[in-house]
């Protein structure tokens, strides 16, 4: 017989699995091996489905334009950027909660729920990749529909502290370089897919509520940049700059504060910061969160101890 630190181990016997301790205590969380199988289990569950998949899609990109429209309503006329960033991530982050209870679906969480069924030999990379396009262009025309709607009413949305709130958040993301929204893309989703993870991980509904709520709090106070709400950060202000026009009584501009936003791959333009946040998106969720948490697994899984 072996002992190691009073634990006794039959001769050539495996070491007994860590998660396998941890999840059968109930007061504690899932260990990383049972949640990595349930993110699995749920992307393959989900793509099982693909034109439900796509209406789950619709309906959580449409709570993303709930959260951004509260965003910019709550800030409006906060001259502190701080302030302001703090007031926009305490009402955006409900947007994810409601989410994740109504078991809609986000592109940015199934990037990375979707890798870990790839690793695990459940989805092939083909579907992954239709996986991630039925996603996003769900996500897109969700959001689109709200903040049309949005559009087409106005009222107090069409004021102008509104109006020129919502310009400055939009030359915010799409006036740096590339790499500056590429880099801020990958923090965006290292801030969410940890919080969508530990999510998972919890088993009390309070604590998966608060894990819920924290990453998009996290993403929008820290000022960085998530493809499907920049459709609305972005995308409202574009369908309002006829309004904001007349607002201030001259056209926009090419360059500067008031510059005019488009919807093209330059500076400015929405197609842009679409593309650069969302490969950045995907490198924040996939390699700095699964691929870490799948390390953790592979590099601890014990060995049987010879005598």
């Amino acid at each position: 017989m072996n002992t190691i630190d009073n634990l006794t181990l039959a001769p050539q016997g495996p070491v007994p699995q860590p998660h396998a301790l941890h999840d059968a205590d109930p007061f504690e969380p899932h260990s990383i091996e049972t949640t990595l199988d349930r993110l699995a289990a749920i992307a393959v569950r989900k793509w099982l489905f693909p034109a439900s998949y796509f209406f789950q899609a619709i309906a959580g990109g449409a709570m993303v334009g709930f959260g951004v429209v509260l965003a910019i309503a709550v800030s409006a006329g906060i001259a502190t950027p701080g302030l302001a960033n703090l007031i926009s991530g305490l009402v955006f982050g409900f947007s994810f909660v409601l989410i994740m209870v109504s078991q809609t679906t986000l592109i940015t969480s199934d990037m990375a729920a979707g890798f870990v069924a790839v690793t695990q030999r459940l989805m092939s990379l083909p579907n992954y990749l239709g996986f991630m396009a039925v996603g996003w262009i769900g996500n897109i025309l969700g959001a689109f529909a709200f903040i049309g709607v949005i559009a087409i009413g106005a009222g107090p949305y069409g004021t102008p502290v509104f109006l020129l709130r919502a310009h400055a958040i939009a030359i915010a993301k799409t006036a740096p370089d590339g790499m500056s929204v590429f880099a801020l893309g990958i923090i965006c989703t290292w801030f969410l897919q940890t919080a969508m993870f530990l999510y998972f991980k919890a088993r009390t509904d309070v604590g998966r509520m608060m894990l819920a709520y924290y990453g998009p709090f996290a993403f929008v106070a820290g000022m960085t940049e998530h493809c499907i709400a920049n459709i609305g950060f972005i995308g409202f202000p574009l369908l309002m700059q006829g309004k904001l026009a007349q607002v201030i009584g001259h056209p926009l501009a090419a360059n500067g504060p008031l510059a005019a936003l488009t919807w093209g791959f330059g500076r400015y333009g929405l197609l842009r910061n679409e593309i650069l946040s969302g490969a950045g998106n995907l490198i924040g969720g996939t390699v700095c969160v699964i691929l870490v948490f799948t390390a953790i697994v592979k590099l601890r899984t014990p060995r049987p101890i010879s005598s």
